[in-house]
């Protein structure tokens, strides 16, 4: 009896995973997955949709399944001084959550507390909405601000020329406005943490991080309203842990933030190549304040001299404590990145 329960409970699980891609054909996946009848798989479908976990819509031919909120709610807090991201992490958020692996529920009281902060700290405005959605399978979280928008904060405090170069920033970490009360670690680790992680802020685009993606994102969208959003969201039951992001980007016995990679392709505007000092030196700025950093040339299809020499000998040489290492380059890149280590320059 024990071999039939658990298979239906395998059953009913890979309904679960599998019906937000296959709404209108999860039975017919399932049944063909498990080799059982449509009849059969039929039964768990119910059983799903009486748990509340499923709803279902429409009839016969036409019958479409998706996961159904086990807990939606949406809070507005005025930002003052007396508002404090523990109170309300203890107080609305954690229980808002219900039952979550401990491993879960830490990722989220540090991505929680970590964002809702700074939008008290940093983002000069007047309203925080706290938006939770949870599902059987996972949990996302929405804080949106009315304030003056993360990207174009940063861009005034470190007089960048664009926006764009704000989210640059913040994909390599450490980036604060207000060093002397942050560390500017927050946004970095938690869009690590996370399964998926967005920023939307300001005129025409948004931060996005997806876990197992050492790449950052910069997309281009419509402009947004005003303020700043963040979304996170992350399975119900994923293994991950804070421990194990915070030893990622720590190295050997240095267990602070020592390491970084660097998404190089979010210094290119549209189609232009990476061939300037300057561009380079936007690539390398604050970057001296790691230990290890990765130069990622995902998505790079060229770049030119003067801005390899200027990361790989120039930066380099006067940084000899550093280690700088390139992944994801095409040959054309690296061709041009080995010349410049080697010393070989056109000036």
């Amino acid at each position: 009896m024990t071999g039939v329960r658990e298979r239906g409970e395998d059953i009913r699980r890979f309904i679960l995973n599998h019906v937000v891609k296959h709404p209108t054909d999860v039975s017919k996946l399932t049944a063909e997955h498990f080799g059982i009848s449509r009849q059969a798989v039929n039964k768990h479908l119910q059983k799903l949709t009486v748990e509340g976990a499923i709803s279902e819509t429409g009839h016969t031919r036409n019958r479409s399944y998706k996961l159904a909120p086990l807990v939606e709610r949406r809070k507005e807090y005025q930002i003052s001084s007396d508002l404090a991201e523990d109170i309300v992490w203890s107080g609305d958020v954690r229980p808002a959550l219900g039952q979550l692996p401990e491993n879960v529920m830490d990722i989220w009281h540090y991505g929680f507390t970590e964002m809702f902060n700074n939008a008290i700290d940093h983002s000069d405005g007047s309203l925080v909405v706290v938006r939770i959605r949870k599902t059987a399978i996972s949990t996302e979280m929405v804080l949106s601000d009315d304030g003056i928008g993360i990207f174009k904060k940063i861009q005034e405090a470190l007089h960048l020329l664009d926006e764009r170069h704000a989210i640059l920033e913040l994909a390599k970490g450490k980036l604060t406005t207000d060093p002397k009360n942050h560390t500017g670690e927050g946004i970095f680790f938690t869009s690590r943490m996370f399964d998926c992680f967005d920023i939307l802020s300001g005129g025409g685009v948004f931060f996005t991080h997806k876990f197992g993606d050492d790449m950052d994102w910069l997309l281009e969208r419509e402009k947004f309203r005003h303020g700043t959003s963040v979304w996170m969201e992350i399975n119900n039951h994923s293994s991950r842990t804070d421990a194990k992001i915070f030893d990622r980007y720590s190295t050997g016995d240095d267990y602070g933030f020592s390491k970084t990679i660097v998404p190089v392709r979010l210094a290119q505007y549209g189609e232009d190549k990476l061939i300037s000092r300057s561009q380079a030196k936007r690539v390398l700025a604050r970057v001296e304040l790691f230990k290890y950093i990765i130069f990622d040339f995902d998505g790079v299809k060229a770049i030119g001299q003067a801005f390899a020499d200027e990361i790989f000998r120039v930066f380099a040489s006067r940084h000899p404590e550093i280690i700088l290492s390139a992944v994801k380059a095409n040959s054309s890149v690296k061709r041009m990145i080995d010349r410049a280590k080697t010393g070989v320059t056109n000036r």
